[in-house]
C-alpha cells in the first residue's frame, strides 16, 4: 500500500477516534478576499453644498429726523407703519418764538436799508458839489466811508434775517424721501430738544437686503449665481451689490448688500439669504485620516496617492482643489496606504 493510500485511510480513522473522545475537529482556516476599490469621478460624487445667513430688507437711506431747536412739539400726523410722499409735513413744532425773531430782524434789515439809502444820496450830493467846488475832498471822503458802512449793516442785517427765517423753517420737519414711518419717538405737547430723535424714516423705494455673513462664506457669495432672500414661504431672486471689507467687532461678521431683481417685500421683513456654493466640495463620509491628516485617496498611475485637505473638518464637506475629472477612492479606502496598487 502507498503512502498516499495508506495516508487516505488513515485519516478518516484519526477523526473518528477524536470525535468517539468528545474532542471537537479544528475549523479551516477563514481565506480572506482581497479588498476591491472602486474609482469614481471627482464630478460625479462632489457636492455644491447650500448657505444661508440671517438677512433682513432695509431701505437704501433711513433717515432718524430730529430737532434742531426747542420747541414745543404741535402735531405729528404720522406713527408707525404709515407711508410718506417726499416733502410732506411729518412734524410740526411751536414757531411763535421764531416768528417774533424773524419780525425783528426784519425791522432791523429795513433800519439798515434805510440808513445805507440816505448815504448813498448823501454820496452822490457831495460828489456833484465836489465836482463844482463846493465841496471839500475830506468830506466827500466821509461821505463814501459812510456809504461803505451802511452797506456793510445792510449785509448784515440781511444775514441775519435770514437765519431767521431758517430757524422759523426749523419748527417744520418734512419727509426727506418717500418713506415708512419705523419709529415714532415725540409725542404732541412734550418739548423737543435740539438733537432729539423724533422719528425714525426707512426708505419705501430703494430697498436692499443686508446680511450678516461668516467672514469664511463671503468669497463664497461672490461666486454665487443666484442668491434668494426666502422669508414666509416666499423666495426672491437677488443680485449681489458688496461685500463689506471690514469685520463687524461686536458680532465678527460682515456685512453683505444685494438688490432685488423682481418685486420687493415690505421694508423691514426678516428672513435668510440663501445661495449655493460654486466650489465642489467632497462628502464628510469620504473623508479619510492618516498620520493624522485628513484628505482622501486618489489614482495616480493605478497607484493610490493620498491628497491631504488642510481645511477638512470631521462630519463636515470640505472643499476642493481638484480637477472634476480627478479620479478617487470611494469603495476600500479605509484599508489603502500611500502608494498601494489599485487592482
Amino acid at each position: 500500500m502507498t503512502k498516499y493510500a495508506l495516508g487516505r485511510w488513515f485519516a478518516p480513522l484519526l477523526l473518528a477516534l477524536l470525535a468517539g473522545c468528545g474532542a471537537e475537529a479544528p475549523p479551516p482556516a477563514a481565506v480572506l478576499p482581497a479588498p476591491t476599490f472602486k474609482l469614481e469621478r471627482l464630478a460625479d460624487v462632489a457636492l455644491y453644498p447650500e448657505r444661508s445667513a440671517p438677512a433682513a430688507v432695509v431701505g437704501k437711506n433711513e433717515a432718524r429726523l430730529s430737532a434742531e431747536v426747542a420747541a414745543t412739539i404741535l402735531t405729528m400726523p404720522l406713527d408707525v407703519g404709515q407711508t410718506v410722499k417726499q416733502g410732506m409735513i411729518v412734524a410740526r413744532l411751536d414757531p411763535r418764538d421764531a416768528e417774533l425773531a424773524l419780525e425783528r430782524a426784519a425791522a432791523a434789515l429795513a433800519q439798515a436799508a434805510a440808513r445805507h439809502a440816505q448815504a448813498k444820496a448823501q454820496f452822490e450830493r457831495a460828489r456833484v458839489l465836489r465836482e463844482k467846488n463846493f465841496y471839500s475832498a475830506e468830506a466827500l471822503t466821509l461821505r463814501e466811508t459812510e456809504l461803505a458802512a451802511t452797506a456793510a449793516d445792510q449785509r448784515a442785517a440781511t444775514a441775519q434775517h435770514e437765519t431767521a427765517r431758517r430757524v422759523l423753517d426749523k419748527h417744520t420737519l418734512r419727509a426727506p424721501f418717500d418713506a415708512v414711518v419705523r419709529t415714532r419717538n415725540g409725542q404732541v405737547g412734550e418739548l423737543a430738544a435740539p438733537g432729539a430723535i423724533l422719528l425714525t424714516l426707512v426708505s419705501a423705494r430703494e430697498l436692499e437686503v443686508a446680511a450678516q455673513l461668516q467672514p469664511r462664506d463671503a468669497e463664497s457669495l461672490k461666486l454665487s449665481d443666484a442668491p434668494t432672500f426666502v422669508a414666509t414661504g416666499d423666495q426672491h431672486e437677488l443680485k449681489l451689490l458688496r461685500v463689506a471689507p471690514t469685520l463687524n467687532r461686536e458680532s465678527r461678521s460682515v456685512e453683505a448688500r444685494l438688490l432685488f431683481v423682481g418685486t420687493p417685500p415690505t421694508a423691514g421683513t426678516e428672513g435668510r439669504l440663501v445661495w449655493r456654493d460654486r466650489q465642489a466640495h467632497l462628502p464628510a463620509d469620504l473623508l479619510v485620516r492618516r498620520e493624522g491628516r485628513h484628505g482622501l485617496f486618489v489614482a495616480a498611475d493605478g497607484r493610490a496617492r493620498f491628497h491631504v485637505l488642510p481645511l477638512a473638518q470631521e462630519g463636515r464637506p470640505t472643499p476642493l482643489d481638484l480637477s472634476p475629472d480627478t479620479r478617487i477612492v470611494t469603495q476600500g479606502r479605509h484599508a489603502l496606504q500611500e502608494g498601494a496598487a489599485l487592482q
